[in-house]
């Protein structure tokens, strides 16, 4: 009868064995899928803001090409690009005014 009951005990032990390795695999399983859900996030908000900056990219190359549709856009370009003038036009330089130092501090005396 001994023999019985060690051989039903280590049955038992081989089941509960098994179950727990059943239990780490599918906790393993699980931890795979979070680490992907949460890749898979970063990437859908790294394409969102991809996808923003393309749009306003889009959206000036749009106004550039509705402003050369126009002859004075195609002029402003040229004269930007290439620095031409018409003929009989000077070219004007606007240099920015010298800051003059402030005056010193009157003393007591001189207020």
């Amino acid at each position: 009868m001994k023999r019985k009951r060690t051989r039903f005990n280590i049955r038992e032990y081989l089941i509960v064995a098994g179950l727990v390795l059943l239990i780490i695999w599918l906790l393993l399983s699980v931890w795979g899928i979070a680490k992907k859900e949460e890749m898979a996030r970063r990437a859908v908000k790294e394409t969102q803001h991809e996808l923003a900056v393309l749009q306003e990219r889009h959206d000036t190359i749009e106004n550039d090409l509705r402003s050369l549709e126009t002859e004075r856009g195609q002029e402003a370009v040229l004269r930007e690009t290439f620095g031409v003038v018409k003929p009989g036009e000077e070219v004007l330089i606007v240099v920015p005014p010298k800051e003059l130092p402030p005056p010193p501090p009157k003393t007591f005396w001189q207020k």
